[in-house]
């Protein structure tokens, strides 16, 4: 994998979520490369071979947190924090280090283990949380839609292994690929060991992008009969498939007591 330098720009950028007013992306491009990824659609690389890094890492950063008052940091909007390159980069890791020393905090999503490495950080950090995103039950569909993500196995050891030390933990299922996901599976097999559970579905905004063009390219394959309700279903914000999932979902939340986060409206979703 190529590591070029990206063009010029701020590293903290304000952040879409509500609780978080910046959010951290230590590289551009994502090596995971999940196919239905929305990101993909604006890659300014081809990441099959190349994503990029922010010139002087640490020291910019520094100078873009130094007049911020102490507050939590999202990680893992647009790419995720621990894909295979931050093994030998350590830019996470730097960022971590930044975050202790100046008294602010993390919230991390991502679909690596590797994020034990920096356990001993985030045990340093108030109110810090870390999330794993699931999207399939199944090891081998996920690894069709997901070929270079690490495997579900070694994300739910993560997640044990966070919550044991004392780290607030938290799952995405998301995306939600409509009649692949079992939604309810993932939740009872996750509820022990997540804080919270967000849902989000699978969202697609034109039929000529390029994660969209993925999916179909694997949907085609390996799931042919479903090609063409699953398309429906894609590009259908208010499709009956995601009214009865929410209905679902409510009855599941109301007799479990379970900490469910249903975010199946209108709202835009984050695949990270």
């Amino acid at each position: 994998m190529k590591v070029s330098l990206c063009s010029n720009r701020q590293i903290l950028q304000g952040c879409d979520l509500e609780t978080y007013a910046y959010q951290c992306d230590p590289y551009i491009g994502c090596e995971h490369r999940c196919s239905y990824c929305y990101v993909l659609n604006q890659a300014e690389t081809d990441w099959s071979r190349e994503i990029q890094a922010h010139r002087d890492f640490a020291v910019r950063l520094r100078a873009e947190l130094f007049p911020i008052k102490p507050q939590t940091i999202y990680f893992g909007m647009n790419t995720d924090p621990y894909q295979p390159v931050e093994e030998k980069r350590r830019y996470t890791r730097q960022a971590l280090e930044l975050l202790v020393e100046l008294g602010f905090s993390a919230c991390i999503l991502t679909k690596s283990d590797l994020v034990l490495r920096d356990i001993e950080l985030l045990q340093n950090m108030a109110d810090c949380s870390v999330g794993f995103s699931l999207a399939f039950q199944d090891e081998g569909v996920r690894s069709r839609f997901e070929p270079y993500a690490p495997s579900n196995q070694r994300r739910i050891a993560a997640l044990r292994k966070l919550k044991e030390v004392g780290v607030e933990t938290y799952v995405v299922i998301c995306p939600v690929m409509p009649y692949i996901t079992d939604v309810e599976t993932l939740i009872e097999d996750l509820a022990p060991i997540a804080d919270t559970i967000w849902i989000y579905p699978l969202r697609m905004r034109l039929e000529s992008d390029r994660n969209w063009q993925n999916v179909l390219s694997t949907l085609s394959e390996d799931f042919p009969d479903l090609t063409e309700q699953y398309r429906r279903v894609a590009f259908g914000r208010d499709h009956p498939y995601w009214l009865d999932l929410r209905c679902v979902l409510e009855e599941i939340r109301s007799k479990r007591g379970s900490n469910l986060r249903i975010e199946l409206g209108n709202q835009g979703s984050s695949n990270g």
